[in-house]
């Protein structure tokens, strides 16, 4: 029960952040951007002091964890890819017109005897 409290706090005062931007309407684009950041912060220190933002702060670690742990192309890797793509797009480019010139062909001159001129 006091999780959701804390969520339902967090929730407030991320809204009270955006309701302080719309109130400080004439004061400098600063001031608000600073009204909306601070809601978020308040918001995000008291979701983290609840069950759901410590799993989710172990979460995040984990991923992070993970990221670290990819093996990243080399840019030779990454241009023989992209050469292999484009080269397929055009192979596939290529048989469809064929295909299509094809169809063409058989359908307006052979089946329907329509000429081009």
């Amino acid at each position: 029960m006091t999780d959701k409290i804390k969520l339902a706090a967090a929730a407030v005062l991320v809204a009270v952040g955006i309701w302080g931007y719309y109130w400080l309407g004439d004061s400098a684009l600063l001031l608000r951007i600073l009204a909306v950041v601070a809601g978020i912060l308040a918001g995000a220190a008291a979701a983290w002091t609840s069950e759901p933002g410590r799993q989710f702060a172990v979460f995040a670690g984990e991923a992070i964890a993970e990221v670290k742990k990819v093996v990243w192309p080399t840019r030779k890797e990454t241009m023989q890819t992209t050469a292999a793509v484009f080269a397929f797009v055009v192979a596939m480019a290529v048989f469809l017109w064929i295909s299509d010139k094809t169809l063409e062909w058989v359908l307006y001159e052979l089946i329907l005897g329509w000429k081009k001129t």
